[in-house]
């Protein structure tokens, strides 16, 4: 069974496993307390969240439960005043339309949820699969995948009111390059350097990131878009406030 777990990148310790049996796991750290996002089962009705203060002991809750949806991966920001969550659905199609498509639900304090209206969507007229939620001074900002002639890369478009979006002129953030080869783990064996050396590569896709010393630490996916992917690792040398703004020029 699936299961999350944090490691620690400079020791190389995992913190004890959680949420067995769940997928697509996504975290907000807010007061080091810690709130994972995730769904029981790809394609499936139910959003849970997970909270931990010592990423040990864990309580957990249902967020959404819509029945005939089809929920992949989530994302969760705080806006003003509110929480935002950001969901994946390639189904019903009338939510949908072409899948995969993000559709959002908002909460005062991470228990009780609300969707928007029906209108608060990107895009139901292409695949635009949405995976990084992030606001900034009265704008949201929606990193998702765009799919072109067989090819996936990362683009950002932002909103101030989940409806109307505007799609940033330096697009596309991150697409497939010989750069997403380079090895940064020194533990990997002969044949897993292989692999990553002969992978078929279409896609950087699952962007997540989050700022750290002064830096933005970037990961993402990248592969076959098939099941065939590597975890990979940017960095932006900037906050992600600047990261944010720089996509959309004054």
């Amino acid at each position: 069974r699936s299961y999350f777990r944090f490691v620690n990148l400079q020791t190389g310790r995992y913190s004890h496993p959680f949420a067995a049996g769940y997928h697509l796991g996504n975290v907000l750290v807010e007061r080091d307390i810690l709130y994972v996002t995730a769904t029981d089962i790809w394609d499936g009705e139910r959003v849970d969240i997970f909270r931990s203060e010592d990423m040990i002991h864990w309580e957990s809750w249902n967020a959404l439960h819509l029945p005939g949806y089809g929920i992949f991966n989530t994302s969760l920001c705080r806006a003003e005043g509110k929480y935002v969550l950001m969901f994946e659905v390639g189904k019903p199609s009338e939510v949908a339309g072409v899948p995969f498509t993000a559709r959002f639900a908002v909460s005062p304090e991470l228990k009780h949820w609300e969707l928007t209206p029906p209108e608060c969507t990107y895009s139901k007229d292409r695949y635009t699969a949405p995976h990084c939620l992030r606001y900034h001074e009265g704008y949201y900002y929606n990193f998702y995948l765009e799919e072109l002639s067989g090819r996936y890369e990362q683009y950002v478009v932002r909103s101030k009111d989940l409806i109307h979006w505007e799609s940033s002129p330096y697009n596309p953030v991150l697409c497939a390059s010989q750069e997403d080869r380079l090895i940064d783990n020194q533990q990997l064996d002969l044949t897993q350097r292989a692999r990553i050396a002969s992978a078929v590569n279409i896609n950087n896709s699952d962007i997540d990131f989050c700022e750290f010393e002064g830096k933005l630490i970037i990961n993402y996916s990248w592969g076959n878009q098939q099941g065939v992917e590597h975890l990979a690792e940017a960095v932006f040398e900037g906050t992600e406030a600047e990261f944010l703004l720089s996509w959309f020029p004054l």
